[in-house]
């Protein structure tokens, strides 16, 4: 083989070594922050179930997401229990989102009350076939300096995708503020601007890291984050600025990586 020849091989093998490469970190990026996501939405969800059954006079209101099934509430036990049950079968409740399984809640006392701490741990639930295990503590920090509700969530928990194709792990310490509706009776017009850190591993086993660096919007009306920003940074890659939008109901977020900005979602 002459020299020309063996250098032209060795300059195929090495474009097709960087565009694999290329394609491999296309392929994180796109994972990373899809797990990211579907974690951050579905455990905000799982908080929208709780503020749902949540009341200031007997500890539970009605269930307008619909789907529920049973709810049992222990008020001798101490701590306090409620068990959310959706049954067996999935169930599409009037946010849209198809839910199954049972969540267990454990409170100190009422959810509006300064002090009190509720522990939500769910049982082969499942939302839109994806599976939520772990636990989330919520604990009422009473009001802050602009006279509005906050708390204090922090969660340890994994997310099956449908059909156990993959698992994520994610962890969180958030500071979640109750920003409108909380003066009304139904749960429609409530939302919470969520501040604070989390980290994970996705799908492929890469851990990484999260700043929350513009307050993520959470209202219980959306199935998903409407706004805010947040910085995502994996173990050996570089860092990537996720934008939820500007304020509309939809499943689209942005991610801009090195200047270069692509967006993910549907938009519907």
């Amino acid at each position: 083989m002459n020299k020309t020849k063996l250098s032209f091989m060795l300059l195929v093998a090495v474009v097709l070594l960087a565009a694999c490469r290329k394609d491999k970190k296309e392929t994180l990026d796109n994972t990373i922050t899809v797990d990211n996501s579907t974690a951050e939405n579905l455990f905000s969800d799982l908080f929208k179930v709780v503020d749902n059954v949540s009341s200031t006079e007997d500890g539970v209101r009605d269930a307008e997401i619909g789907c529920i099934d049973t709810i049992i509430v222990d008020t001798v036990s101490v701590p306090h229990t409620i068990l959310i049950d959706f049954g067996t079968d999935d169930c599409t409740g009037e946010d849209g989102r198809i839910r199954k399984g049972k969540i267990h809640i454990s409170y100190s006392g009422r959810y509006r009350e300064e002090g009190t701490v509720i522990t939500v741990t769910p049982d082969n639930y499942t939302v839109n076939g994806y599976a939520l295990d772990g636990t989330k503590t919520i604990t009422n920090m009473g009001e802050n300096s602009e006279g509005d509700k906050y708390f204090v969530i922090v969660v340890n928990g994994s997310v099956t995708a449908p059909g156990g194709a993959w698992t994520s792990e994610w962890q969180s310490n958030r500071t979640r503020t109750w920003v409108e509706g909380e003066g009304t009776l139904t749960i429609w017009d409530d939302a919470y601007e969520i501040t604070g850190t989390a980290s994970g591993t996705n799908r492929n086993g890469v851990d990484y890291n999260i700043v929350i660096t513009t307050p993520l919007r959470a209202e219980i009306g959306c199935r998903w984050l409407v706004s805010g920003t947040l910085v995502l940074t994996p173990d050996g890659y570089d860092a990537r600025t996720v934008d939820f939008g500007n304020g509309e109901c939809n499943n689209g977020f942005s991610v801009t990586v090195n200047g270069e900005t692509t967006s993910y979602g549907t938009g519907d």
